[in-house]
């Protein structure tokens, strides 16, 4: 309860004597505070429904019972506590189930009373929410008077909904009628052509719509603003003492990047020298200048004077000046950016590229673009060694392969991969020849047959009988030569010195060959050379006689150095790609290369400036896309 005489102290010290009683059509056509309303509903309702007192109450953010409005206003809060401390408990059932509540108050203590008092308390909901409630302390002598008291005071909700309509509504077309002048502003904005008309058209518009004496509109030149405009004026220099104070005040708001208004509140801490001399030389009047932005940076003031009895409202008339200078500043700005001559204009645009680039705004960004700046220079003119990367396979100087000299089955294997074998005298493996010596045999003895023959035809005298039996003698002794010739091929020897580098063959002893089959490589490793794949697209930047080097992929660390011997003219896929062969010469070969090993290579392919070098390929590949 402590809090709540509290709240009634308050409402006592705050509320102005309360007028006479009012009609319900006069408290609806009511446009007054909030508080005075709240006052003069309860008069109203306590005067309908004969009511003695009246209280609205609501809980507060600390949980405690707050009063808004009373009546009538107590004499002392003793006297109001008297009736308000028996509604709490009701009260607070309200809040938990949004109904009225009705509960007789203690008997009077008068006996010719014959009225019985009543304390009611209704509830007041807000989109389905109870807010607060009003609590009416009557008199009724009987049950039907209480109804219909009841019925009446349960109005209440309704009469505080509908001011609460009627406030939001009068809001809705205050806040229309601001923006229809804006509106009207802007249109008288977009119609002159010029930078001159549409300031003029600005001032005046703002001057005759907020009733000011003066309006002016300064632009930002170099470092110091210009009024460029001014209201109900044609002409004006910049002599004038006014003019130089207006400007003192436009100065003060750019530099601020913030609003000033004359005369300022007691908390404000902005700074508002300029205005207020401003205002006292060249007044008394009220003052206030708003920051015209572009990209966030300040270009421009517009400062409004009028009677210093007319101070500007800050939600009213200082939030529509500031929408209108938001709106109309792209275009304002577009139009004093294109005035005047070609040359003037070019030469305030390169101004202002000066200003920004020796300015000190964007320091570490300026930083980059310098270094950036040296850096392309020093790439474009500082030459380097081009070097064009490639892979290469190691190949053998002499390289043979032994094929199967007909078709059979593999009988042996006698060597392994990396064996070192002798022309004429290592053994490389052995065919099968079992079948092949049996048609032998048979040939022999076909040609044992034949010879018979022709001795008994010779015999008889039958000299063209002899002489075909003599034929086929021949015909089947050349077949037992090719089939002697086969079975002595039968034992592969190495045609030359060498290494094994073919694959181990012994698992496929058994196996059936093909005549032609590879069946061994040999190669000679102490006379290799590089074979060199290089990309289409580099092919052009290489000729014979070109060094560089290479590293093996088992050996990275050991560079080889090489010279380019041969290109191979037509170019061939490898792994999706165009490429040339290129033979290279190896200037030293080393213990551990083998033909068969890869790695990469570097062709050093002349001076070239580290900007061609980085950037020829993406040029390459852009000029074919747009076909240059």
């Amino acid at each position: 309860m402590a809090n709540l005489q509290e709240s009634i102290k308050q409402q006592n010290r705050g509320r102005a004597e309360s007028a006479s009683t009012k009609t319900v059509a006069d408290l609806l056509a009511m446009d007054g505070p909030p508080q005075q309303f709240l006052a003069e509903l309860l008069a109203t309702q306590c005067q309908q429904a004969q009511a003695d007192a009246a209280v609205l109450l609501r809980v507060g953010p600390s949980g405690q019972s707050e009063v808004l409005a009373t009546h009538p206003r107590p004499e002392t809060d003793r006297d109001a506590l008297s009736w308000i401390r028996q509604i709490e408990r009701p009260f607070r059932k309200v809040m938990l189930s949004a109904e009225t509540v009705i509960i007789k108050e203690a008997a009077s203590s008068s006996q010719n009373d014959h009225f019985q008092r009543y304390l009611m308390v209704i509830p007041i909901k807000s989109r389905g929410v109870v807010k607060a409630a009003a609590a009416f302390r009557l008199r009724a002598d009987q049950p039907q008077k209480l109804m219909i008291s009841r019925a009446y005071l349960e109005t209440t909700p309704l009469l505080l909904e509908h001011h609460e309509l009627q406030m939001t509504t009068k809001k809705h077309v205050e806040t229309m009628d601001r923006l229809r002048r804006v509106m009207m502003v802007l249109d008288a904005i977009n119609r002159p052509a010029r930078f001159l008309g549409a300031a003029m058209a600005l001032c005046n518009e703002i001057a005759l719509w907020l009733n000011c004496s003066r309006v002016s509109l300064g632009f930002l030149e170099g470092r110091t603003v210009q009024v460029k405009a001014m209201s109900h004026t044609d002409t004006f220099s910049r002599e004038m003492q006014v003019v130089q104070a207006i400007e003192a005040a436009m100065e003060e708001c750019l530099d601020q990047d913030l609003e000033i208004v004359h005369p300022a509140e007691v908390a404000a801490t902005v700074a508002s020298r300029a205005a207020a001399e401003l205002a006292g030389r060249h007044g008394p009047s009220a003052v206030i200048s708003l920051p015209i932005r572009q990209e966030g940076e300040v270009a421009a003031v517009l400062t409004l004077e009028r009677a210093i009895d007319q101070p500007f409202d800050r939600i009213k008339e200082i939030e529509a000046v500031r929408l209108t200078c938001d709106l109309c500043a792209r275009r304002l700005l577009e139009l004093h950016h294109n005035d005047g001559w070609f040359v003037t204009r070019l030469l305030k645009e390169a101004r202002q590229w000066v200003g920004k680039l020796v300015g000190h705004e964007h320091t570490w960004a300026k930083i980059v673009a310098a270094f950036l700046f040296v850096a392309v220079m020093l790439l474009a003119t500082v030459k380097g060694e081009y070097r064009i990367h490639t892979t290469f396979a190691l190949k053998a100087q002499h390289q043979q392969v032994v094929v199967a000299p007909f078709d059979t089955f593999s009988k042996s294997v006698d060597v392994e991969p990396g064996d070192r074998v002798e022309a004429g005298k290592t053994v490389l493996g052995t065919l099968e020849t079992a079948e092949l010596r049996l048609k032998l045999a048979a040939l022999q003895a076909e040609k044992l047959g034949y010879q018979k023959q022709m001795t008994a035809f010779m015999r008889d005298r039958k000299t063209a009988d002899a002489q075909i039996a003599e034929t086929q003698s021949r015909k089947v002794t050349a077949q037992i030569r090719l089939i002697e010739k086969k079975i002595e091929q039968a034992n592969i020897v190495a045609p030359i010195n060498g290494w094994v580098i073919s694959e181990d063959r012994k698992q496929q002893i058994g196996a059936p060959v093909k005549a032609g089959e590879v069946l061994f490589e040999i190669a000679t490793i102490d006379s290799l050379w590089a074979e060199l794949h290089v990309p289409e697209s580099s092919i052009a930047s290489i000729t014979q006689g070109f060094t560089g080097t290479m590293a093996s992929v088992g050996h990275p660390g050991q560079k080889v150095g090489f010279t380019i011997d041969r290109i191979n003219p037509i170019a061939e896929v490898v792994d999706h790609q165009n490429v040339f062969r290129v033979r290279a010469r190896i200037f030293e070969q080393l213990e551990w290369m083998r033909p068969g090993m890869e790695g990469e290579a570097k062709i050093s392919a002349g001076k070239k400036t580290y900007l061609w070098i980085y950037s020829h390929g993406f040029v390459n590949w852009l000029r074919m896309k747009l076909w240059i």
